[in-house]
Parts: structure tokens; C-alpha cells; sequence
């Protein structure tokens, strides 16, 4: 059996997934055989693996510093929001129905064999497993049978480092109050903290230090700068997207804006515009009309119709009708696609009550979510210039309509989207497309915007995943890391 570390937090968003991330290419570098794994996770950021499944896009991003193609085995349980307490569950990369937050507490007792098989069948192939735990241990009213922190550690006798946010306040007592709320045995799997996203003097925090120890016997196993690159990799979850500051639009740049929808998915799709220094991207929160725009982007969304529902609550179809009745440009990709059409129909409620939504019309198409989810990778070229493209799908659902006749890409696996007859409106079902340099090129070109010619994208990701391996390996105590996960 592999050795083992599992980095657990004191809450969500103190950089579990990055320290993750960073560990891996740090270990992987020294020559060791690493493997990523989350028993848990609920997230509608989402990953296509090369068995064919889903998992969160954390770990596949994991995969990635670890030099190995995601697997269905690193992330076994995924939750996947829909609507106010209910969830789509995702065991071992496939759908395994909808369930509500009760429903979902009383069955985590029989999910803890299928989370440990998977993770023995990755120790198998690896010289070390860094586990990634979910939220915080100290949420006692989620203790009973729990598979994301504690009930994992203990049932495989993991070793545990507990992760401090000192960026958000009150890491002392966060670090100190989680090890007092944890049973006796579970405290004797603790083995040391980290201090994350530190900004400023760490001499005068050293006395802190201290106390933590003193408190709980946790040996301080390094304090971890702020990573400012960290912006450059797959965020785990739509909390962080309220913390982007968007880009101030200036002159000559193209101005691009984003609703933040309440089930948005997949938003790792705006990263590389995001990076595009002639784009000023804005993420519109809720409670704000849309701003002036050059190009209003769609993004994917885990619940169409419920989203569709949100979008215009906010008011924000009057805005978009406008922006097009003016002449601006829309984008949409796989649920915002779907919103594009007249219609969306989900008769058996699969992505919430069952029922049908009118669409913003602006394309001639309907949805019926329906059939078997589609999880594949996929090649292909744009129809207008032969672009060459690449990304995955991640969605249900059938589409028809006369829109069909004017197909945005020709994939692998056939004709995918859909572009109105004047151009000004395109969506498709195909995530990951702006990663590749050449369509995101190409697509800016068309909205009269010079791309920038050194963002290679897939190049920054590699080289944001080195930088944070080197970043980690200054900051944190690496050969005490290894020797408490058992390595050798």
C-alpha cells in the first residue's frame, strides 16, 4: 500500500485544492508516483476523465500536476447542485440520480466502501496518495458516517494536515477550535497545520506559532505566501468567483460580460479570456443589470431551467434582447446554449421539477432534456474557417430545430451548435474550446480584437503548476510531509 497524506481545512476556499495541486507536481518532480484523490466533493466544476466519466475539475487538475490522466477513481462521490438542497449525485463518474441533503446523509454510511476501494485501488499504483478533504472536520452536524474528512481518515488510518486561511481572519482560533471539536482519536491522527495565502511579515506571526503548538500539539509544518498566479488555474467551486476583481475596460479593449447565474458550471471556460489582456471580462453579480458590452457569454449551467428562471428575475433577458437588438454579439456554451433556443423541456425532471421553460429565442432550436448524459472529449474544426478545436461535452439532452442547418463546429462525432443567420448569435454544447489558442484567436479576430500572441494557455497552466510546486517547496517543510504520510 502507498503511503498516504490527507490535507483537511477549517473551512472551504483555505486552499486545500491548491496545496493539493502544488504537492503534486512538487512530489512528482522528485521522481515519485503521485495519485490524487478526493473521497467527496460537491461542485459544479466538472471534469471529463479518460475512463469516460466525471469528476470534479479540481482533480482532474490534480491529475494534470501529477503527469497522469484523470480517473473516475480520484474523486468517487461528486455532488453536483441543482436546486436549494437537492443535488445530482455522481458515483464513480456516473449519474446516479438526484438526491436531497437528507436522503444524501442517510446513505453515506454504504458509500464509504465503494470511497475506500477506489482509493486502495490507487494506492496500488502509487508511491503516495495525497487525499484532499471537503469543507472542515469540525462540522459536527455532518460527523455521523461521514467519508469526506474524519470518517475517511480513520477508517484507513490516514495521517491528516489541517490548512489555516490567514487571508480571511482568525486563523488561530480556526486552527485551534477544529482540533477541539474533533474526538480523541480523530485528534490523534493530526499530525501538523499549515498556515495558508500569508501576506505580509511572517516574523511577527511567528509567536502564533507557538500557541497553535501549544494548543494542540500540531507541529507548524510552514506558513504559505500568497500565490497570486493561483488565478491562472480551475477555481474548485463558484465561491471563489466572487472573489474576481473584473479587469477595468480601457480603451481598445473588448468588453465581455458574464451573468453569474445561481447553478453556474464549468466557468473554468472563462479562464483563458479572462487572461487576454485586450478583454475586459465581468462576472454581473446578482441584484445588477447587465453593463454595456461587446460580447454577452453564456455559461454552462447544472439547472437550465431553474437558471433560465434566475436570468430573468434579474431582469437580465430585457438586457441581453436589448444588447442584441443593437447589434451586440451572444455566446453560449452547453446550458447557455440551451438557453439561446425558443424552448427547454425537461419532462422528467432531471434537472428539477419536471416541466417547460420558454427560452430567449434567439436562435430557432428546442431542448428536451432527455437520454443519457454525454461525457466524452472531442476534436474537430469550426465550420465557418476550419479552425482547428478541442474540448469535451458535458450535458443531456436532444436538440432539433431548423438553427441546426447553420452548425458552429464539425467534430469527431459530428455537427455541434448552432450560429443565427446574421452571425451575431452562436452557442454550442463544447466546453474547454477558448483553452485552444488558434479558436480563441480566431473568435476574438471576428469580434474585431487582436488576441494576444504569447498567452499559449495550456503553457501558462504547466507553467503556473511549476511555479506553485516551487512556491510550496520554499514555504512548506516537504521531507516532513513525506515522512508523516509514511513515504520512503
Amino acid at each position: 500500500m502507498a503511503a498516504a497524506l490527507m490535507i483537511q481545512g477549517t473551512g472551504s476556499g483555505v486552499g486545500k485544492s491548491m496545496l493539493v495541486a502544488g504537492l503534486c507536481r512538487a512530489l512528482a518532480r522528485r521522481g515519485l508516483k503521485v495519485r490524487p484523490f478526493k473521497p467527496q466533493n460537491m461542485s459544479n466544476n466538472a471534469a471529463v476523465t479518460a475512463d469516460g466519466g466525471e469528476i470534479g475539475r479540481a482533480q482532474a487538475l490534480q491529475a494534470r500536476a501529477a503527469g497522469i490522466p484523470p480517473s473516475v477513481r480520484m474523486n468517487p462521490v461528486l455532488l453536483k447542485p441543482q436546486t436549494d438542497g437537492v443535488a445530482q449525485l455522481v458515483l464513480d463518474g456516473c449519474v446516479a440520480g438526484s438526491v436531497s441533503a437528507a436522503q444524501y446523509h442517510a446513505m453515506k454510511r454504504d458509500l464509504l466502501p465503494r470511497v475506500t476501494a477506489s482509493f486502495r485501488a490507487l494506492a496500488e499504483e502509487a508511491d503516495i496518495v495525497l487525499v484532499e478533504g471537503a469543507g472542515s472536520p469540525a462540522e459536527v452536524n455532518l460527523r455521523a458516517h461521514d467519508i469526506a474528512n474524519m470518517g475517511f481518515a480513520t477508517a484507513l488510518e490516514v495521517p491528516v494536515v489541517l490548512v489555516g486561511d490567514i487571508d480571511r481572519g482568525g486563523v488561530i482560533a480556526a486552527l485551534v477550535g477544529t482540533h477541539a471539536l474533533l474526538e480523541l482519536e480523530e485528534r490523534a491522527l493530526l499530525k501538523g497545520f499549515v498556515v495558508n495565502k500569508f501576506r505580509g511579515d511572517q516574523r511577527i506571526f511567528a509567536p502564533a506559532l507557538d500557541t497553535i503548538r501549544a494548543r494542540t500539539g500540531m507541529v507548524p509544518l510552514g506558513v504559505v505566501p500568497w500565490f497570486a498566479e493561483a488565478a491562472d488555474l480551475p477555481a474548485e467551486d463558484s465561491l471563489d468567483l466572487a472573489a474576481r476583481e473584473p479587469r477595468p475596460a480601457r480603451a481598445g479593449t473588448l468588453r465581455v460580460v458574464v451573468p453569474r447565474l445561481p447553478r453556474i458550471s464549468n466557468f473554468d471556460d472563462l479562464d483563458p479570456l479572462a487572461a487576454e489582456p485586450g478583454i475586459a471580462l465581468t462576472l454581473t453579480a446578482p441584484g445588477r443589470p447587465l453593463p454595456d458590452a461587446d460580447l454577452v457569454l453564456l455559461p454552462g449551467s447544472k439547472a437550465t431551467r431553474a437558471d433560465l428562471a434566475a436570468l430573468r428575475a434579474e431582469g437580465w433577458d430585457i438586457d441581453i434582447l436589448a444588447h442584441v437588438r443593437k447589434g451586440g454579439a451572444v455566446f453560449g456554451i452547453c446550458g447557455g446554449y440551451q438557453m439561446l433556443g425558443r424552448v427547454v423541456a425537461d419532462p422528467r425532471g432531471l434537472e428539477g421539477p419536471p416541466g417547460t421553460s420558454a427560452g430567449l429565442g434567439l436562435l430557432d432550436l428546442e431542448t428536451t432534456l432527455d437520454g443519457e448524459k454525454v461525457l466524452r472529449p472531442v476534436r474537430g474544426v469550426t465550420c465557418a474557417d476550419r479552425t482547428p478545436v478541442a474540448g469535451y461535452e458535458m450535458h443531456i439532452g436532444r436538440m432539433s430545430g431548423p438553427a441546426l442547418a447553420r452548425p458552429l463546429l464539425r467534430l469527431d462525432t459530428g455537427e455541434d451548435g448552432a450560429v443565427s443567420a446574421d452571425g451575431c448569435v452562436a452557442g454550442c454544447n463544447v466546453h474547454g474550446l477558448f483553452a485552444g489558442d488558434a479558436f480563441r484567436a480566431a473568435f476574438l479576430a471576428r469580434l474585431g480584437q487582436a488576441p494576444d500572441p504569447a498567452l499559449r494557455w495550456e503553457e501558462r497552466v504547466e507553467a503556473t503548476l511549476d511555479a506553485l510546486a516551487a512556491h510550496l517547496e520554499a514555504a512548506l517543510d516537504v521531507p516532513r510531509l513525506l515522512e508523516l504520510a509514511g513515504a520512503r
